[in-house]
């Protein structure tokens, strides 16, 4: 007898049937707070090719498009270069600060400003050796008609106060174009300094909102005497991840401990936890904060993994030429590697697909004017990668 499908099951979406993503064995037996929270459906496989586009560059960690053509690339220990379309790359752009390229440290992420056709301003972060120790800093300057050299340089948001620790600097920039530059920050990882991350005086993990000349712009959610003016949201661990959705929302995604990274959607004035509350565990397998992964007073993730993918950069997906990814958050990840495909229906992940775990460890991804992407491979003989469908064979 042949067996009929329930008219449930056959109006159902496709991932709705899936099963859940693969991610190996979990650090914790934490129950998520809400369906698909974690181990969302899994996606249909993708098949897609990476070739190399662009050698010989020393720890790439940032990419942005040039509305001329191109790109500029930074090098983690202090360079930043243009890659054209043919794929050169350029000597080093002069007129940058010295970085502290210490551990994590470095130069960060490169943003082209919003209104780059007038001023030729670009943005970047960076880490910065300050009197008492290190902090992240976002600084901003003129990009030469020539490409070789930047100036009137200066510093648009400096972390306070000054750490100890060469680790968790976050950091990417993005503009909201309402003239307002978003910053994330992380906590710089050491157990004396993390708890900074819920302290409302200081801008260790939290996402910074500032103009785009660094002043305190109206409407951010602390006023004077609550906390510093320019914190947007707060209890974050460290924050590579940024970008807007094609619907004008914030999303970001931080690095967790062993489990944990989480996919946060931004609200002005939110706590998301930090260090407080988990889905992870420290390294040693001792629990974070309380133990307990939610609280009362805490935004829970929008998504969280475990084990971890050690989320770097990321981009909502807007072209056409990979099919049907229009709308989905792509996501690099350090560890295992490769690149991180979510559906995002409203405020909730329905689907997920791991790619290219074999590329190694990819710092950030750029989608490309044809709709290809390029992933930056984190390595000291690193490059770029040019990602495209997979063509039938012959």
């Amino acid at each position: 007898m042949k067996r009929l499908m329930p008219l449930a099951l056959l109006l159902a979406p496709a991932t709705a049937l899936a099963q859940p993503v693969e991610q190996g064995p979990a650090n914790t037996d934490f129950e998520p707070a809400f369906e698909s929270q974690t181990r969302a459906p899994a996606l249909p496989d993708t098949e897609v090719e990476a070739r190399s586009f662009v050698g010989g560059l020393e720890h790439p960690w940032g990419i942005a498009t040039l509305p001329e053509g191109g790109w500029l690339v930074t090098e983690r220990p202090g360079r930043l270069r243009v890659v054209s379309e043919d794929g050169d790359l350029s000597d080093p752009i002069a007129g940058l600060p010295e970085v502290d390229a210490r551990r994590q440290g470095g130069l960060l992420d490169v943003a082209v400003g919003p209104d780059f056709a007038n001023d030729r301003r670009i943005y970047w972060t960076y880490a910065k050796s300050v009197e008492g120790g290190t902090v992240t800093a976002a600084a901003r300057g003129i990009l030469s008609d020539d490409l070789t050299e930047v100036t009137e340089v200066e510093d648009i948001f400096v972390q306070e106060p000054p750490s100890a620790a060469a680790m968790h600097y976050g950091s990417r920039i993005v503009f909201d174009g309402e003239g307002h530059a978003f910053i994330t920050t992380g906590e710089h990882s050491i157990e004396a300094e993390r708890d900074r991350a819920q302290d409302l005086g200081t801008s260790y993990g939290k996402v910074i909102r500032v103009a785009l000349d660094g002043s305190v712009p109206e409407g951010n959610p602390f006023a004077e005497g609550e906390g510093l003016e320019t914190i947007w949201t707060y209890g974050h661990r460290n924050i590579q991840s940024a970008d807007f959705a094609p619907d004008g929302r914030l999303w970001i995604i931080e690095h967790g401990p062993k489990g944990g990274d989480e996919l946060n959607l931004i609200e002005a004035g939110a706590n998301y936890g930090w260090p407080e509350v988990s889905y992870g565990v420290n390294y040693d397998g001792t629990p974070i904060g309380t133990g307990e992964p939610r609280g009362e007073g805490f935004t829970e993730p929008a998504y969280y993994w475990d084990p971890v993918i050690a989320p770097a950069g990321m981009v909502f997906y807007q072209g056409s030429a990979f099919e049907g990814w229009q709308g989905n958050l792509l996501v690099s990840s350090l560890s295992p590697g490769g690149l991180v495909r979510l559906e995002i229906d409203g405020d909730r992940v329905a689907g997920e697909e791991h790619l290219l775990r074999e590329v190694g460890r990819v710092r950030d991804v750029e989608e490309t004017a044809e709709g290809e992407l390029l992933l930056l491979i984190d390595a000291p003989d690193g490059e770029i990668l040019r990602v495209t469908p997979a063509t039938p064979e012959g």
